[in-house]
């Protein structure tokens, strides 16, 4: 049976909104990820079949197909393709899954799925345009409905019984557990340091998620001003915005053996699955059951879960419906403390879970994303 293995896997270190990545164009950040996988593993890079880009906002610097103007920016030969893709947050997950299958197939032999997102140059949600982009068909179907994240985001908090205190002390884990990892050096493997100029002018090497608050307290995240009044949602108990890029290499069999390939992980499981697009948030929990099911496999299989924090009731929610362990999510902390860079997440977050599984003897790990129009992504590996 034909298998998918992962080789390499690499993200930059999160940079904060006119932070120390405001500088990078998000054609030249794709461009880094792309000749990093190809340079870490040593692989012919005319031998990349194709380039698979996660990007949400393509619009303004990320328009016109980042995928294709990532790979000329890069040091790859103009003959290698891409696509450009927008599956929301879990855009690069779903790059994943595309150049998994096209593996699986016997299609292709040798593909980077990767992602990027310049939220400072490209602000989330500046691509819409003027006016209501809800169509007549749409709005027949879903009369007066306004989808919106922060608004699923509170209706999850509210449908599973999470007040404010329980996010704010799950955003206060994450900062806790990003810290411990930076400090005990947990990212370095998979992080690519990056030449940033300062707003001094001067020279430095970006090697460190900058959202992190190493002072977080419970009051500190507690001060910060709801997103609405009443509500349970604020800033501080939310995902970060962030400017990232993420590469992932998947390949066959038989590339490991012609390129002399060592694999990190095989790809065993890859699901999809599409849900209530007002709650939206929530699928996650829906998609791991059935990804579960698939693979024949119980919570209990899993060492180790990456489940996005887009918001704090959605891993919460995770946890209360498929009953796992909490201290197995999110080992190093999530984009609540280290950003998330909406079409670049799903490839950061394999890297980071790839890497966790094996540097704790790890075997089985799980990775689901929240996204918007109710959609979820669930990748399961296996660490090699």
């Amino acid at each position: 049976m034909a298998e998918a293995y992962i080789v390499e896997a690499i993200r930059t270190a999160g940079g904060r909104r006119g932070g120390a990545l405001a500088g990078w164009h998000p054609i030249d950040l794709g461009a880094a990820v792309l000749d990093a996988v190809v340079h870490r593993t040593g692989i012919d890079p005319s031998s990349i079949e194709d380039v698979i880009m996660g990007c949400v906002d393509q619009g303004g610097e990320q328009a016109l197909h980042i995928g294709r103007n990532a790979v000329l920016a890069s040091s790859l030969p103009r003959s290698v393709p891409a696509v450009s893709i927008d599956r929301q947050c879990g855009s690069s997950q779903q790059a994943i899954q595309f150049a998994a299958q096209a593996v699986l197939s016997g299609t292709q032999d040798v593909v980077i799925a990767a992602g990027v997102e310049s939220m400072t140059r490209v602000p989330m949600g500046s691509t819409a345009g003027p006016g209501d982009t809800k169509s007549p068909g749409l709005e027949e179907r879903y009369p007066g409905i306004n989808f919106s994240q922060f608004l699923g985001a509170e209706m999850i908090a509210e449908k599973h019984g999470f007040e404010r205190d329980a996010l704010d002390a799950f955003a206060l884990e994450s900062h806790k557990r990003a810290a411990k990892a930076t400090s005990g050096g947990a990212f370095a493997r998979e992080i690519l340091p990056l030449n940033v100029t300062k707003a001094d002018g001067t020279s430095a090497v970006h090697d460190k998620d900058e959202g992190i608050r190493y002072d977080a307290t419970i009051e500190s995240i507690g001060s910060v001003r709801l997103l609405r009044e009443n509500g349970r949602i604020s800033a501080a108990n939310a995902s970060q915005i962030c400017d990232g890029a993420s590469a992932v290499l998947v390949v066959s069999e038989r590339a490991l053996k012609e390129h002399n390939l060592t694999p990190l992980a095989r790809v065993h499981n890859l699901t999809v699955t599409g849900g209530d697009p007002v709650i939206m948030l929530e699928e996650p929990l829906f998609a791991t059951d059935r990804a579960l099911k698939r693979a024949g496999m119980t919570i209990d299989d899993i060492d180790l879960y990456e489940v996005n924090e887009a918001f704090a009731p959605v891993p919460l929610a995770w946890l209360k419906h498929t009953g796992a362990d909490p201290e197995k999510l999110n080992v190093n902390g999530g984009a609540i403390s280290l950003g998330h860079p909406l079409g670049a997440s799903g490839t950061k977050l394999m890297a980071t879970l790839v890497h966790a599984l094996r540097a704790r003897g790890g075997k089985y790990g799980l990775q689901t994303m929240c996204e918007g129009g109710g959609l979820a992504n669930v990748t399961i590996v296996e660490a090699l």
